[in-house]
C-alpha cells in the first residue's frame, strides 16, 4: 500500500535532506521549508507535483515532488523521490563555488599589547580615560 499524500516532515526524512525526522520537523517550523511557495507546518501532506523549497544552510533546494514514502530507503532511492529545478540547482553550484574560492577569514588584530602599550593604557587610565 503506497500512501498518496505524506506528512512533509517524514517525507523530507525518507528523501534524506535530514537525518532524523525531529531534524526534519524543526526545519519545517522554523521556516526553512516551503510548500508551494507559503510556509508550511510539520504535519503538511504532501502529494506528488508539490514544489518544495528546502533552506539547509546557505543553500536552497527548489526540487518538485515526484513521488511519496514514508519509508527511508538508500541515497538512490531517495533521488527517485524528487526532481530538482536546474535554476535551483545552478544557484546552489555557482554558491558553493564562491565559497570554496573565498578567502578564509583571518585575525586582523596584533595580540597582546606591547608592554608601551600596556603602559599608555594604565597612564589613560589613572587619567580617568
Amino acid at each position: 500500500m503506497h500512501p498518496d499524500r505524506v506528512r512533509l516532515d517524514k517525507w523530507l526524512w525518507a528523501a534524506r535532506f535530514f537525518k532524523t525526522r525531529g531534524l526534519a520537523g524543526e526545519a519545517v517550523a522554523g521556516g526553512k521549508v516551503y510548500v508551494n511557495g507559503s510556509r508550511a507546518k510539520p504535519a503538511k501532506l504532501v502529494q506528488v507535483g508539490d514544489s518544495l523549497r528546502v533552506r539547509l544552510g546557505p543553500y536552497d533546494w527548489l526540487v518538485t515532488v515526484r513521488a511519496v514514502t514514508e519509508r527511508r530507503g538508500s541515497h538512490r532511492d531517495a533521488l527517485l523521490l524528487y526532481d530538482e529545478s536546474a535554476e535551483g540547482r545552478a544557484a546552489r553550484e555557482r554558491l558553493a563555488h564562491a565559497h570554496k574560492i573565498a578567502p578564509a577569514p583571518t585575525y586582523q588584530g596584533k595580540g597582546r599589547p606591547t608592554k608601551k602599550e600596556r603602559r599608555d593604557i594604565e597612564r589613560l587610565e589613572e587619567e580617568g580615560f
